[in-house]
């Protein structure tokens, strides 16, 4: 009887342990997020201080 319920619950995790999760990300707001990002960073290596709205680096 041991060995039964061994084997239903090495079968439970296997089939539970096969859960794939995807995540899909609308391609237009992500290409629009992205393109934002490269025009900040173009403008803090052409020496224009950041906008209002960038986030300060963090000090450790």
């Amino acid at each position: 009887m041991r060995i039964q319920r061994l084997t239903v619950l090495a079968a439970v995790l296997g089939v539970s342990a096969c859960v794939t999760i995807n995540i899909y990300f609308p391609a237009a707001a992500a290409e629009k997020a992205a393109d934002k990002i490269i025009d900040e960073v173009w403008q803090l290596k052409d020496g224009a201080k950041p906008g209002p709205d960038a986030q300060p680096k963090e000090t450790k």
